[in-house]
């Protein structure tokens, strides 16, 4: 954790979510097992959160996506389907 912000989750997840499961493992119903594109979209995500950036382009769509960390930031649950949502059961 870097020490001028103690209160931020670490980036490599080891730090856990609401689920119980790390940060860097996306609920199945938000990114399926077999996508045809989730090995390129982890890496985006990990080197997002490696980089401490609040989210990445994804690699399919061109669109932002935010990481994990930076929703557990927020402290509760948006309801809007992220993909990296840490509160998804």
């Amino acid at each position: 954790m870097p020490p001028d912000r103690p209160d931020r989750p670490d980036r490599a997840g080891a730090d856990r979510s609401g689920a119980d499961r790390p940060l860097t493992e996306p609920h199945p119903s938000r990114l399926a097992p077999d996508h045809p594109d989730r090995d390129r979209i982890l890496a985006a995500h990990a080197e997002a959160m490696a980089r401490d950036d609040a989210g990445y382009l994804d690699p399919a769509t061109g669109l932002f996506v935010l990481t994990a960390a930076y929703l557990l930031e927020r402290s509760t649950c948006c309801e809007t389907g992220c993909r990296h949502c840490p509160y998804l059961e």
